[in-house]
C-alpha cells in the first residue's frame, strides 16, 4: 500500500491474538469398589472371595432394597446384579438406578435359558449380562471391560519414576525387581499410583481399597502403608511413597522431601 503525500504510512496490522484455551483437567481415576447383589449366600460368598482375591473392595447385599440403599450412600465402580432377587427383581432395581440418574455400570447375572430376563435387563439400562453358571475368568474379563468404559480409558500400566504397576497382571516392579505384593498391598499401591502426585486421605483409601466392614478408627491403613513403603522404597533409590502428616499419603518422585514424611 502507497502512503498519501503528507500523511504517515499506515501501521501494519498485527495478526489477531488467539486466546490460549486452558485444557480441562483429566477426570479422576476410577474407583475399584464393587457391589454384589445376590441372594444365594454360597454364590455371594464365592463372588466376594473371587473379587477380593483380585484386589477389588467388595460389598454384598441380598436383595433389591439393600442394593438401592447401598448405591445411595456409597460410590461403586460396578454393580453385579442378580435378576432373580426376592421382592424387587434385579430388572426393577436397575431401572430405578437409571431413573435416579445413577450411571454406575451394571453387570446382570441371569439363568442360562432366561432370554426374556436378559432382554428386560438390557432394556432397563444394564450394561452387560453374564449367564449362570459362569467361569471366574469370564467374570473378570467382563468387569475389566466395564471398568475401561468412560471418557478416558484407564491405562494398563502406570509408571511413577522407576516403579511400574501392571494393572492387568496385578503386579508391581521397581527398577525391574518384582515387589512381591500381597493382594491388599497391591490394591493400595495401584490406587495411589493412579493418583500419583496427589495426596490421598485415609478416608478415601478406606472407602475404595477396603470394604464397608473396615473399621476407620483402626491402624490397619498405617500398617499397610508401612509394608508397601518397605517394599517400594526399602532397596535404595529416591523415595516414592510419602506421608503428609494430617492429610494422607502420596506416591510421587519428588525433587525435595515432603514435609511430615
Amino acid at each position: 500500500m502507497t502512503a498519501r503525500p503528507g500523511r504517515p504510512p499506515p501501521t501494519p496490522r498485527r495478526a489477531p491474538r488467539h486466546r490460549r484455551v486452558r485444557a480441562l483437567p483429566a477426570p479422576p481415576p476410577r474407583p475399584v469398589r464393587i457391589l454384589v447383589v445376590e441372594d444365594d449366600p454360597d454364590l455371594a460368598a464365592l463372588l466376594r472371595k473371587w473379587l477380593t482375591d483380585h484386589a477389588y473392595a467388595v460389598d454384598v447385599v441380598a436383595d433389591g432394597a439393600g442394593a438401592l440403599y447401598q448405591t445411595g450412600v456409597s460410590a461403586y465402580d460396578v454393580v453385579i446384579l442378580d435378576v432373580g432377587l426376592p421382592g424387587r427383581s434385579g430388572v426393577d432395581v436397575c431401572r430405578e438406578l437409571r431413573d435416579r440418574g445413577t450411571r454406575v455400570p451394571v453387570l446382570m447375572l441371569t439363568a442360562r435359558d432366561a432370554v426374556a430376563d436378559r432382554v428386560a435387563g438390557l432394556d432397563a439400562g444394564a450394561d452387560d449380562y453374564l449367564t449362570k453358571p459362569f467361569a471366574l475368568a469370564e467374570l473378570l474379563a467382563r468387569l475389566r471391560a466395564l471398568l475401561r468404559r468412560g471418557p478416558e480409558l484407564a491405562p494398563g500400566t502406570v509408571t511413577v519414576g522407576d516403579l511400574v504397576v501392571d494393572t492387568h497382571a496385578q503386579r508391581a516392579t521397581r527398577a525391574g525387581r518384582d515387589l512381591g505384593l500381597t493382594t491388599k498391598e497391591y490394591a493400595m499401591l495401584e490406587y495411589l499410583a493412579r493418583r500419583a502426585g496427589r495426596v490421598v486421605g485415609r478416608a478415601e483409601l478406606s472407602e475404595h481399597v477396603w470394604d464397608e466392614n473396615h473399621d476407620p478408627l483402626s491402624n490397619v491403613i498405617e500398617v499397610y502403608v508401612a509394608r508397601v513403603r518397605k517394599k517400594v522404597d526399602g532397596n535404595g533409590g529416591p523415595p516414592l511413597l510419602h506421608t503428609r502428616r494430617g492429610a494422607g499419603y502420596m506416591l510421587a518422585l519428588l525433587d525435595a522431601p515432603v514435609a511430615g514424611g
